[in-house]
This record gives C-alpha cells, sequence and structure tokens, in this order.
C-alpha cells in the first residue's frame, strides 16, 4: 500500500520540537503507525501488541528505558497500564530534551485522564483521524484555512468569496461514500474487499476493543446502539427514544454515547449557547466520524443509492462537519470550539467554527444551488447574535 502524505506531518514535527513525546491517538487503521514511522524512520519500533515484545518490556520497564532512553515509537502504547507513569521520571531524568518519543494510542476515553495524571506538561497530544479528501488525493490543504489566518476577529466574507475547491465533485462523493480510512479506501475499486474489511473492522471494534476497554459493557446492546445512530448522524439524539428501543434507561444511552465519541467512532457536537438567544434547544447532536463506516452499516455501497436515500441531506452534512474539523486538527490553531445552533422555533445553523479569530456559522447544503429561503436559519442567527 502507498504511504500517502498526511497535512499535519509538520503539526507533529513542530509538536516534537517543543516536547519530550508526542501521543498520537485514533481509532484503529487510521494510520498512526504509518505516520509515525514516516516521521521517523531511523527510531526504533516497538509494538506491544506483539505479545513477545509486551511480555519483554513490561516486566521490567526501568530496565526498558534505561536501555532506549530516546528515540522510540512505542505503538499501542495504553497496553500497558503502567508504562505512562514509568515514563514521567524518564523524561525528567532528563526533561530538557525534547523529541524523544512517539506514542500510538488506540482512542480510549480513559486515555486523556491517564496522560493529564501521569504526564501533564510533558507530553502533547494529537487526535489522528482517517484520511480527508485532499490527502487521498494528494492535493494541498485547502487555502480555506488560511482565512483563519489573521488576527482576533478579522473574519469577513471577502475572505472566502476567491477560494475554490481542491477536489473535483466525483472525488468529494466518492468520500461521502467510502470515507477515509487507509487500507480499504485504496481498493475502493473492489467492493467484496471493502465490504469484507469494513465488516471485519466494525466486527474488531466491538468484540475485541469494547469488550478490551468496558468489560462489563452488554456488547450486544452496544452494537444494536452503534447500528442506530447510523441513521441519526447529523440529528440531535434523543436519549429517551434510544432508551426505548433498547430497553435500557437514558443514564446508559449517555454513557454509551461518551463511549462511541471517546473511541472515535461518534462525535458529539455540543449547542452553541448564548445569553442573546433564550430559546435554544440545548442537546447536543453527533455526527459518524467515518462516512464509510457508516454507509457501510447500512449496506449502502455505492453513491446512487445514498443519493435515494432518506439520510443522504443529514449524512452529507456530516461528512462536511468531519472534513472541516480534520482540516483544522492539520494547522496549528489552539482552542477552537465546534458547535451547532437550533432554537425550539427550529431556526437552525448545521455547524459553528468558534476561536480566536471569530465565530463562523457555516450553513451546509446537498445540492448544486441555494435557494434564499434555505439561508434563514442563518439570517436569523445573524440578527440574534449581532453578528458583525
Amino acid at each position: 500500500m502507498d504511504y500517502l502524505k498526511r497535512h499535519c506531518e509538520h503539526k507533529i514535527n513542530r509538536l516534537l520540537d517543543s516536547f519530550p513525546c508526542v501521543v498520537i491517538i485514533g481509532p484503529r487503521q487510521c494510520g498512526k503507525t504509518s505516520l509515525s514511522k514516516r516521521l521517523r524512520p531511523d527510531w526504533k519500533y516497538i509494538d506491544l501488541e506483539n505479545p513477545q515484545t509486551f511480555d519483554k518490556i513490561h516486566d521490567d520497564l526501568n530496565f526498558f528505558f534505561n536501555q532506549n532512553p530516546e528515540h522510540i515509537i512505542i505503538d499501542e502504547a495504553l497496553l500497558s497500564g503502567d508504562l505512562f507513569r514509568t515514563l514521567r521520571g524518564v523524561i525528567d531524568n532528563n526533561r530538557e530534551a525534547n523529541g524523544r518519543f512517539i506514542l500510538t494510542v488506540l482512542s480510549s476515553p480513559d486515555l486523556l485522564k491517564n496522560v493529564s495524571e501521569s504526564l501533564a506538561g510533558r507530553v502533547a497530544v494529537f487526535e489522528l483521524s482517517p484520511f480527508k479528501i485532499t490527502e487521498l488525493k494528494n492535493k494541498s490543504l485547502s487555502s480555506l484555512y488560511k482565512c483563519f489566518e489573521s488576527q482576533i476577529n478579522t473574519l469577513t466574507i471577502s475572505k472566502f468569496k476567491k477560494l475554490t475547491s481542491e477536489v473535483s465533485q466525483e472525488d468529494m462523493l466518492n468520500g461521502l461514500v467510502f470515507g477515509g480510512y487507509p487500507q480499504p479506501i485504496q481498493k475502493a475499486d473492489d467492493l467484496n474487499y471493502f465490504k469484507t474489511w469494513m465488516e471485519n473492522y466494525f466486527k474488531t471494534y466491538v468484540e475485541r476493543d469494547i469488550r478490551s476497554f468496558f468489560p462489563k459493557l452488554d456488547s450486544v446492546k452496544f452494537r444494536r446502539f452503534i447500528n442506530m445512530l447510523t441513521a441519526h448522524s447529523g440529528t440531535i439524539v434523543y436519549r429517551s427514544q434510544f432508551g426505548r428501543s433498547l430497553d435500557v434507561n437514558e443514564s446508559t444511552v449517555k454513557n454509551y454515547l461518551d463511549i462511541a465519541d471517546g473511541t472515535m467512532v461518534w462525535r458529539n457536537i455540543p449547542s452553541y449557547e448564548s445569553s442573546k438567544v433564550k430559546s435554544l434547544i440545548k442537546m447536543p447532536k453527533g455526527i459518524f466520524r467515518d462516512s464509510g463506516l457508516c454507509n457501510s452499516l447500512q449496506a449502502i455501497f455505492d453513491f446512487e443509492k445514498l443519493h435515494n436515500s432518506s439520510l443522504v441531506v443529514q449524512n452529507f452534512e456530516s461528512f462536511i462537519i468531519e472534513e472541516l474539523i480534520r482540516g483544522f486538527q492539520a494547522t496549528d490553531h489552539v482552542g477552537i470550539n465546534y458547535y451547532y445552533y437550533r432554537t425550539k422555533s427550529g431556526s437552525e445553523v448545521d455547524f459553528i467554527i468558534e476561536g480566536e479569530f471569530g465565530t463562523l456559522p457555516i450553513e451546509i447544503k446537498y445540492g448544486s444551488s441555494t435557494r434564499l429561503k434555505q439561508l434563514t436559519g442563518l439570517s436569523n442567527f445573524f440578527k440574534i447574535t449581532n453578528y458583525p
């Protein structure tokens, strides 16, 4: 399989220049290992999923780090519960030295807690997603993101008027159907392989990863829950409805949502709350992080079937939101927050990005043209919030 350059490579290199350790988190098979080896091809590589390697290292972590004090890539580092605690002392023994370790970690809701407790101030955490379309097509990151490189609150419409697309409509629709996981997308012309890969991926996610992280969880109901989510990507998830369908309480549904979000299959997007707006719906909405996985769980493997589906509009919205987020992940922006906006009267904005550059509301439409009436929610948002 050919290596595809990631937009985030420069960012991770800068993080390695500034921190002793960089932790790359992400879902299974999103490219964490390939990226790490690409960035530091001469570093020693350790795979903790290999039982023999795991036993050899885990039995005496201090000895291992004495022999390997720097320039180490450790794959699936979360498998060793003591590794983070040991690494803290290793880093502190030479606190001024940066760029010593890269750890890759299968996403887990408990990861950031472990890092914050063990390696606070010593590590940078980078979230890696499956590929953006521009990465798959070997294109540059869209010039859209350059519009946000100005001083605080300087966003204007004129900055966006001259933007052009880096990819064709055909490429975009293929991305919508097949998603961005590296291995299957590069063989998407072999539909049987794509179907088999996605089926096995989901099976591994539920039967291996979820059982490993949450051994007491009802994996049968959680599998049903994830399948139910495929019909709600891009919408508000009403926990009471899910609870009745699964025969569980709302607290359990909330737990399921948090697990799906923490394991990076689903993304919870909070409501945009403002003192200027009194009638907001405050329930979060969510999106499937990879459109290919979402479609495959619905047995959708071509654009015509997706186009004729009643879910196509909300799936397209989810796809575009995730593409935008993946783009921001590759930039040097920090402190960016993402929201949606909807009032009890039905006025809605699909996506809102907020950062030092200001607040940008975005309306996403499936189609080649948009009527002014379809932008009523955006217009109302401008009026209510006194948007500049």
